[in-house]
């Protein structure tokens, strides 16, 4: 925080108590509030939600999250990093989930612009928003859902020579992917940094999740060396409905946020492969 002031006190002033729906007491602290206190004191506005919730005093935007994790897990998404490569049907939705449910700072990777095939289904994409460079309007999508959140984003195409540079720091990396070989290049760093990456894919009206932690066998125990020789995953040719990359990107932000709180048991050493035309979830055991 450097040679900021100590928010503190201001902290104490414009806090106020909250009656919750299960008639639990609480301090908390509105959004103009927190903004006012980063512009007396200097401080970014995320160093003032984690000084609220240092002192038990919720930020309002995440009261709904106390029931959940509580003020201890929301200062850890507080200060997290989270790199999603890929910004379409899968990186946008976890973008909008990841920049409301309070990550710190967000990684965007992507060198695409949006392209009239992706209004089905992209949620940061508009038809005002058409050959816009995608990094750049999801970072401004983030930033005006959650001002505090630090987004970097990065438009560049991922390969073996630059990944390590691209998700060092990270806490979690989540896949939003659409070359098996892009994903086993990525999932093979982050063994070897030792961080935690979150597969999902999709297929039509299909999709699968995994979590791989550093060690675990991951995406060679499902894909093997075929990966290596497809450029496109199978959603080329069964389609990208809009549901389908929304579930399977939820469910990711999901193994997010267990992660970084230590909240749950993420979905590791298997594969969950869901069929929403059928109605069908199994699980394929990888140990």
């Amino acid at each position: 925080m450097g040679n900021s002031v100590d928010p503190g006190p201001l902290i104490r002033k414009y806090s106020q108590a909250c009656v919750e729906r299960n008639g639990r007491r609480a301090m908390v602290i509105s959004l103009r509030r927190i903004r006012s206190i980063a512009a007396q004191t200097g401080l970014l506005p995320l160093d003032v939600e984690i000084s609220c919730l240092e002192k038990s005093v919720i930020p309002m935007r995440y009261l709904r999250n106390m029931g959940t994790i509580g003020i201890d897990g929301q200062l850890k998404l507080l200060r997290s990093r989270v790199v999603v490569c890929g910004a379409g049907g899968l990186g946008a939705t976890m973008l909008e989930l990841l920049a409301r449910q309070g990550i710190g700072h967000l990684v965007i990777i992507d060198n695409g612009r949006f392209e009239e095939n992706n209004l089905n289904r992209q949620i940061t994409c508009s038809e005002a928003d058409l050959r816009k460079s995608k990094v750049k309007v999801a970072a401004q999508r983030v930033k005006s859902i959650n001002s505090a959140v630090a987004v970097t984003p990065v438009n560049r195409f991922m390969d073996c020579d630059n990944i390590e540079g691209f998700i060092k720091g990270a806490d979690v990396v989540l896949d939003g992917l659409d070359s098996l070989a892009t994903r086993l290049s990525v999932a093979g760093a982050c063994d070897k940094m030792k961080i935690p990456f979150v597969h999902g894919a999709i297929a039509g009206f299909s999709g699968q999740i995994m979590t791989i932690l550093p060690g675990d066998k991951g995406l060679a125990a499902v894909y093997g060396a075929a990966s290596q020789k497809c450029t496109y995953g199978v959603e080329a040719i069964t389609g990208n409905p809009a549901a389908t990359p929304a579930i399977i990107a939820a469910w990711e932000v999901q193994e997010a946020v267990k992660i970084i709180t230590g909240t749950g048991n993420p979905i590791r050493n298997r594969l969950v492969f869901l069929d929403f035309a059928e109605c069908i979830m199994e699980e394929i055991p990888l140990v």
